[in-house]
């Protein structure tokens, strides 16, 4: 059952077109922080015992975000390839 809701209307497209790019600042300025972090810890090896616990959470933050981004992506290329089977 997909409990995902469609986006049938040009402002939704909209609205997850603005989403996206949201996303994708956060997700640069996530990145940088993590780097920041790595670089006052001098530590990069994520399986190094003293890797910075701040880093590992925006680590994990990051990835999730990067799995939203990829979906609403699909979805967003999905309605433009409804789209145009419909017109």
């Amino acid at each position: 059952m997909n409990m995902q809701p469609q986006f049938e209307t040009p402002r939704e497209v909209i609205v997850i077109s603005k989403i996206l790019a949201d996303l994708v600042r956060t997700l640069e300025l996530i990145e940088s922080d993590i780097a920041a972090e790595e670089e006052l810890a001098k530590i990069s090896d994520r399986s190094h015992a003293r890797h910075p616990m701040l880093a590992k959470s925006l680590i994990e933050r990051r990835d999730n975000i990067k799995m939203t981004i990829a979906a609403l992506e699909e979805r967003e290329r999905a309605q433009h390839e409804q789209a145009a089977t419909a017109a």
